[in-house]
């Protein structure tokens, strides 16, 4: 007589970039399906996971083909109707939940909810007009960083605005904008944690994000320069936030390092609930990446450590962002012969200019040494010269 065997566990994803094809990953290596619903077939994540179904995020008959009969629905973008979530099965299991994930989506939402709940934000109005964002800056001064509420990223939707700046093209639209304080930081930074839905947290160290253009180029963890009682207040910020909104699997809260009268401090200027960039250089430096972490959480599983691979080393991630080369795999040799240690990952996706492409970790007792190899091996991958490491 046969015997039953059941099903690997299911899960769902909504999106085909390079945070599902590296969630691949993760799920091979846990004896996990994943299912996406990928833009293109030969995109980043279709390329390596079998079972992609092709769709867009905004279809709800694609979405709900996808998740039908998997164990949970998650996201590897935020770029998901809220009509959308709420005309699914009732008891298909989602994570972040459409609750949570308007906070993610919506610049507004979240600016109103984390004043609530008393987080420090920059200073900000909600504006649908030259005249409010003037009477704004007559409060905060010029220049005001104004965003798009819903749909910015890597820079996108973002404008630093002037005095004398003509922003009337965004106010045509008809609909409310976002202006903000523009933030004299001495350093960003990025809370990483995984949350699962019986309320367990795991938060990684506190990294260092240099930004190039308004896109993330450089990733530090921990960060180097950030004073402990610091990490640990932005820490405790993102766990809040977690808890707060009832978020599920890993979030990211992006930071702004500030300094007052008082000290160093942190502002909250963004969140992302789903892997994140910031997060990538837990695939070689933690015990658990960001990726196997998101889907122990959205499956209510147990969490793992988030501790460094090596105790009091740090992890460097840079950014490929655009190549010279048509192909930047053809470069593999000269860039690892910036170091031994030296981890590529490259996410299959068509070269633009500015494009994230891949990254390149590093784990070193040493950051500086770290940034110096990984840049090396991206500048080969870019087209760029670089020597051999000595």
């Amino acid at each position: 007589m046969d015997s039953f065997a059941p099903s690997a566990p299911v899960v769902a994803v909504v999106g085909g970039g390079q945070l599902a094809r590296m969630m691949q990953e993760s799920a091979i290596a846990l004896g996990i399906e994943l299912r996406p619903l990928v833009e293109a077939a030969d995109g980043s994540t279709g390329q390596v996971v079998v079972s992609s179904r092709v769709g867009a995020a905004s279809d709800l008959a694609a979405v709900a083909r996808t998740a039908r009969g998997a164990d949970v629905l998650t996201f590897e973008h935020e770029h998901v109707p809220q009509s959308l979530l709420a005309g699914l099965p009732a008891d298909l299991p989602v994570h972040p939940g459409r609750h949570a994930l308007v906070f993610a989506q919506d610049k507004l939402a979240m600016r109103e909810r984390l004043t609530e709940l008393g987080i420090a934000c920059p200073a900000w109005a909600r504006v649908t007009c030259r005249q409010d964002l003037e009477h704004f800056a007559d409060r905060v001064g010029w220049p005001v960083v104004l965003k798009t509420p819903v749909g910015g990223y890597d820079g996108h939707g973002v404008r630093i605005v002037e005095q004398d700046e003509d922003v009337e093209d965004w106010f045509a639209a008809g609909t409310p904008l976002l202006a903000e304080e523009k933030v004299p930081f001495v350093a960003e930074a990025a809370a990483l944690l995984a949350r699962s839905p019986s309320g367990e947290i795991r938060s990684w160290p506190v990294a260092a994000t240099i930004q190039e253009g308004g896109v993330c180029s450089v990733v530090i963890a921990p960060a180097p320069d950030l004073p402990d009682e610091v990490a640990e207040e932005a820490r405790r910020i993102a766990e809040r936030i977690a808890a707060e909104l009832d978020v599920t699997g890993v979030l990211a809260v992006e930071m702004f390092v500030v300094k007052s009268a008082d000290g160093l401090g942190v502002l909250v200027n963004e969140l992302a609930m789903r892997p994140h960039n910031s997060g990538h250089w837990t695939i070689d430096g933690s015990l658990t990446s960001q990726f196997e972490q998101h889907l122990r959480a959205v499956l209510d599983l147990p969490l793992g450590s988030t501790d460094m691979v090596r105790p009091g080393a740090c992890a460097v991630m840079v950014n490929l962002l655009g190549s010279t080369l048509a192909q930047p795999a053809r470069a593999l040799g000269a860039a690892l012969q910036a170091g031994d240690d030296v981890k590529v990952h490259l996410y299959g996706k068509e070269v633009r200019p500015g494009r994230k492409l891949g990254h390149v970790a590093v784990v070193d007792a040493d950051p500086g040494q770290a940034r110096s190899r990984a840049t090396r091996a991206v500048d080969a991958l870019a087209g760029r010269s670089t020597k051999r490491a000595d």
